[in-house]
Order: C-alpha cells, then structure tokens, then sequence
C-alpha cells in the first residue's frame, strides 16, 4: 500500500461497548489498510457498559476519516472523534526505574522536583519514578534519567479529552 507524504500523528478517540471482541475488531481496521498503531489505551468510563479507546497512529488526514468511516460501521462502536487539530487536553503516564549510583542521589532529587516527577518507591541504589506529562514532555525526563541509567520504562500511551465541553453533553 502507498501512503502519502503528509502523514502525521492523529489522534482518535472511539467511545464502544465494553465487551468482548471490540479492540481487536478496532485494531483490525488499522491493520487491514496497513498502518500501526503507535499508542493505544483502553479504560471503562464513568459508566462501566462502556469503554474509551484512545489511540494515536501516523497518517494523513484524509485515512483518518476514512478510518472513522469504517471505525463507525462497526456494531459496538458508539462515538469516534478525531482530537487531532483540535484543542484538547493529552497526556501520558511513564514509570521509570533509574539507578542511583554514589554520589547521583543528589542531583537526581534536584531534577526529579525540576520535573515534577513523583518517586513511587525507592532504594539508596534505586528509584522508581512516575512523570504524567505529553509525549514530549515524558520524553524528554526520559532523555534527561538516561545518563543516569534506566534499567526500566512503562508508559501508557497518550489518553486525550477535548478541552470544551463536548456538543450534546450535559
């Protein structure tokens, strides 16, 4: 398959019933027109019947809207938005495990209350750190803790809501 050149990051999220069957029926929409998901979360919402399924993928807007198009025929897909372009609220949660080596300690404190890190458990030798932040902030606490040493990293991926109240709600 052909893509275009003007790819970039789109985010959608895709509101579905919570059952069964419904992510791989999502992600198989990506896949069959060949493109990768690059982040991926799913969470139940207020009401647990159904789920948010926020995901980001490099393409060109016009395959963001058909894929929208075809997200929407699908029998437990309840709501797609695009967030791409549009303002909203995006961030991204990272745990990192970093190792203290003598005489570090200090300036690793310093740069974790730079960062607005929090220290989730630690050891003299050994930090665990969560930063919540947007993929370039994380990224960048994650190139700063590299000189470090991180023998760990877990992230969750962009989760994003609009920044308005969305039409319709109340």
């Amino acid at each position: 398959m052909f893509r275009k050149k003007r790819e970039q990051e789109q985010t959608i999220s895709i509101l579905v019933n919570n059952q069964p069957g419904v992510l791989s029926r999502v992600g198989g929409v990506f896949g069959r027109h060949g493109y990768n998901i690059k982040s991926l979360c799913v969470a139940e919402t207020a009401n647990p019947e159904i789920s948010r399924i926020t995901l980001t993928s490099e393409s060109d807007p016009d395959f963001t809207e058909k894929i929208k198009k075809q997200l929407d025929k699908l029998v437990d897909v309840i709501e797609v938005s695009d967030l791409s372009g549009q303002a909203f609220i995006q961030r991204e949660l990272m745990l990192i495990g970093v190792t203290v080596k003598e005489g570090a300690q200090s300036e690793i404190l310093r740069a974790i209350e730079t960062f607005g890190c929090s220290i989730v458990t630690m050891t003299p030798d050994y930090f665990i750190l969560e930063i919540t932040g947007t993929q370039d902030e994380t990224a960048a606490v994650l190139k700063f803790f590299q000189s470090f040493g991180v023998e760990e990293t877990n992230r969750t991926g962009t989760i994003g809501v609009q920044r308005s109240r969305p039409k319709g709600k109340t």
